[in-house]
Order: C-alpha cells, then sequence, then structure tokens
C-alpha cells in the first residue's frame, strides 16, 4: 500500500515537471479579460431581470 501511495506522488511530480506555467503577463492578461467579461455578463443579466420585471408588473397590473 505505502509503495503505491509513494508511486503516485513520484508520478504526480513527475507529470508536474511537464505543465508549461502561464507567465506572470499572461497571468494578468487573462484575469483582465475575465474581469471585463464578468462585469458584461452582469449588466446584460441585470438589464435583462429590470426589463422583464417591468414587463411581468405592467401585465399584472392589467389583470
Amino acid at each position: 500500500m505505502a509503495n503505491k501511495v509513494f508511486n503516485f506522488f513520484n508520478e504526480v511530480k513527475l507529470e508536474l515537471g511537464k505543465v508549461t506555467w502561464s507567465t506572470k503577463d499572461e497571468l494578468i492578461g487573462s484575469t483582465i479579460v475575465v474581469i471585463i467579461s464578468l462585469a458584461i455578463l452582469t449588466a446584460f443579466i441585470g438589464l435583462c431581470d429590470i426589463i422583464l420585471s417591468t414587463l411581468v408588473n405592467i401585465i399584472m397590473s392589467r389583470v
């Protein structure tokens, strides 16, 4: 059992050595893209919510 655990961690170490890690500039650029995308999506969902709420209120007030 201990041999399997030791073997597992050795394989994990080997695989982590193969990983290509992002540079600081790539990481900052990706983070900015994610934040801007979230801001746009949040604004879109908020706008849809306002429009749909208004429509539902108009429909319910006429019934």
